[in-house]
C-alpha cells in the first residue's frame, strides 16, 4: 500500500490546490480567537482586529477573528465529500478587555459557522488537558462570589458534511480492514478524553514553539482512525508542524496540509525520518494493549466468540475479524510532499500467558 502526503505553503482561506469533493476527513486545530498569542496572526489577516483590540472592543475583535476562520470553513465545505467528517480542536478563551473579564466561547461560534454552511453537528469530544499549576481558580481567590473556574479542557467539534453518512460498497476491504478494537472503540468514542497527555516532539526553536501550539499526536491519530478508512485523504488547513499528516502517515491514509509559514516544513522533514520507527511503536502498543485485554478478560472468566483473520488472537466482535495493521516501511521525498510505502504487519504468536488461560 502507498500513500501520498502533500504540503502547500499558502493561505488556507483559499484551498485552491485542492479539488472539489476530494477530501474525506478534515482534522485541524486553528488559532484560537482571543487567546493573546494569536492576536498578531489575526491582526495580520485583518488589520481591523488590532484596531478593535486597541479600542477595548473585545466582542468586535472576537467576531472579526472568527470571520477570517469562516473563510477557511467555507473552503472546507467545498473540498470535503458529501458525508465527510470535519474535526476541529479548539479551546475557549478567558480574557480581560477594557477592564471586563469574560469567556469567549470559540467552540459555540464555530458550531454556528459550520451549521450555516450546511454541516450537521455530531456529538463532540471534550479533551481534558493536564494542568500543571496548583491554582485552580481566577479572580478573588478564596472569597466568594467573584472567583472564576479555570478552563482545563478543549473541544474536538465533529461535523458531517450534509445529512447523509458516507456509503461504501458491500464488504469494502479498505473499510473493514481499517476496523479498530472493541475496547479502543469504548475509549475513543467516550465524550471525555482524560488519557491524552504529552507532546510527540518538542521544538528547539522558541519562536516556532510559540507559533505552533501543536496538539499531541494521539489526538489526530485517534480521529483519523475513528473517521476515515484506508485510501482516504485527510486535510489539515492549519498544518503547523504537521502532526495531522504524521498521524495520517502512521494510520495509512493520504494527507494534505496547508501552512502559511514555510519554516514549519523543515520541522516536519525532521519528524518524517522517524516515521517507520514511530509506526512500528504505535502499532506494537495497540497490539500489546489488545493482548493484555484478552488476558484480563479470560482471567475474569469471560471468553470470545471470534478470532481475528490476520492475527493470532481473539476479538470481541465480528467486525474486528478483518482488521489489518500496516506499518510504514519507507518514506521518500516526492514533488511537493512525500510518498510512503506501507507493509502489512504480520501476525505474531500469542503470549504463553494467554495460552495458559485457555
Amino acid at each position: 500500500m502507498e500513500t501520498t502526503h502533500r504540503i502547500v505553503v499558502e493561505d488556507a482561506r483559499d484551498l485552491g490546490q485542492v479539488d472539489d469533493d476530494s477530501v474525506e476527513l478534515v482534522v485541524t486545530s486553528p488559532p484560537y480567537p482571543m487567546i493573546e498569542m494569536w492576536d498578531e496572526v489575526f491582526a495580520e489577516l485583518n488589520s481591523s482586529v488590532g484596531d478593535a483590540l486597541d479600542a477595548g472592543a473585545g466582542r468586535e475583535a472576537f467576531e472579526l477573528m472568527h470571520e477570517e476562520l469562516d473563510r477557511v470553513w467555507s473552503e472546507v465545505e467545498r473540498v470535503l465529500v458529501d458525508g465527510g467528517i470535519a474535526c476541529v480542536n479548539v479551546g475557549d478563551a478567558t480574557r480581560q478587555v477594557d477592564g471586563s473579564f469574560r469567556v469567549y466561547q470559540n467552540h459555540s461560534r464555530i458550531v454556528d459557522a459550520f451549521e450555516e454552511l450546511g454541516f450537521e453537528p455530531l456529538p463532540e469530544l471534550l479533551w481534558r488537558k493536564p494542568v500543571n499549576s496548583a491554582a485552580k481558580f481566577m479572580g478573588s481567590g478564596m472569597l466568594p462570589p467573584n472567583a472564576y473556574v479555570t478552563l482545563e479542557h478543549e473541544y474536538v467539534l465533529v461535523f458531517r458534511n450534509g445529512k447523509d453518512s458516507r456509503s461504501f460498497e458491500p464488504g469494502a476491504d479498505r473499510r473493514y480492514s481499517a476496523a479498530y478494537f472493541w475496547e479502543e472503540r469504548n475509549r475513543w468514542f467516550s465524550d471525555v478524553w482524560t488519557d491524552v497527555t504529552g507532546e510527540l516532539q518538542s521544538l528547539d526553536d522558541d519562536d516556532l514553539r510559540d507559533r505552533s501550539a501543536a496538539y499531541p499526536f494521539e489526538v489526530p491519530y485517534r480521529l483519523v482512525n475513528m473517521y476515515s478508512v484506508y485510501g482516504d485523504t485527510v486535510l489539515d488547513p492549519f498544518w503547523g508542524t504537521g502532526t495531522t499528516s504524521l498521524a495520517a502517515l502512521v494510520a495509512g491514509r493520504n494527507s494534505i496540509g496547508y501552512e502559511l509559514e514555510a519554516e514549519f516544513t523543515g520541522v516536519f522533514e525532521e519528524r518524517v525520518d522517524d516515521v517507520p520507527r514511530l509506526s512500528r511503536d504505535v502499532i506494537g502498543r495497540r497490539l500489546e494493549a489488545h493482548r493484555e485485554f484478552v488476558a484480563e478478560r479470560r482471567a475474569s472468566g469471560d471468553g470470545f466468540e471470534y478470532e481475528a483473520e490476520n492475527y493470532d488472537f481473539p476479538v470481541t466482535t465480528k467486525q474486528e475479524r478483518p482488521l489489518q495493521f500496516y506499518s510504514v516501511a519507507e518514506v521518500e521525498r516526492d514533488d511537493g510532499g512525500y510518498r510512503a510505502v506501507h507493509e502489512p504487519v504480520e501476525s505474531a504468536p500469542v503470549d504463553a500467558a494467554d495460552d495458559a488461560t485457555e
